[in-house]
């Protein structure tokens, strides 16, 4: 399979790169900076420079594939400003490119928590921008899978998780989100869903499986 990652300097995207190349994907990378360029060689991964704050039309940068997968965000330390112009505006610019390109399969990173946007001014509207891409995206009449993690952490992970539709709160390692994405990727079946995702006692393939059966 062909797929575009967009944020693909960020930390989840690095973690799921290797493991993408390892499953015989051919991946794409989008970022923001010419010198993150070569971490992204080293792993396999062709980067495309492409500032989706500054660029309206991203569908050249992500290029003909077959999935896209957004990871892109502000990031801590980022104002409310950003919060909109990369986790909402950057998700909806994605959408714009998989439809001009004829790219049905579209992956979201979003967050726990949207339906009930909670803390400070910043973090709410972090929220809010992603609960207003997640309904863009499941209005856009894409294959699209919208995996809602938890408190990310960097720990080595289990790869045992929890998947619900409305789970309270919990935590999970990036790499253990890294392998849900290619796992949703990798199952056609798995389009059509959004799911919070936490760590937990099941695996990921029985997780997924689960809540496609039910």
């Amino acid at each position: 399979m062909k797929i575009t990652v967009v944020g693909g300097h960020g930390s989840i995207a690095m973690l799921m790169h290797p493991m993408l190349i390892e499953n015989d994907h051919q991946v794409r990378g989008i970022i923001r900076k010419e010198e993150q360029a070569d971490d992204l060689r080293e792993v396999g991964v062709e980067p495309v420079v492409c500032d989706i704050e500054e660029v309206d039309d991203i569908s050249e940068a992500v290029g003909n594939v077959d999935a896209v997968v957004f990871a892109a965000g502000a990031g801590p330390g980022s104002g409310a400003a950003r919060k909109w112009s990369v986790d909402r505006d950057g998700a909806i610019k994605l959408i714009e490119a998989a439809k001009a390109n004829s790219i049905n399969r579209y992956v979201m990173i979003s967050a726990m928590g949207t339906n009930n946007p909670r803390g400070n001014e910043v973090f709410k509207a972090y929220l809010k921008a992603k609960a207003e891409a997640d309904e863009a995206l499941r209005n856009s009449g894409l294959d699209y899978t919208i995996v809602k993690p938890g408190r990310l952490t960097d720990e080595s992970g289990t790869g045992k998780v929890t998947i619900g539709r409305d789970l309270s709160s919990g935590e999970i390692p990036r790499k253990d989100v890294a392998r849900v994405l290619i796992k949703v990727l990798e199952t056609p079946e798995a389009a059509g869903y959004q799911f919070d995702l936490t760590s937990g006692d099941t695996t990921i393939n029985e997780a997924i499986q689960n809540l496609i059966n039910n």
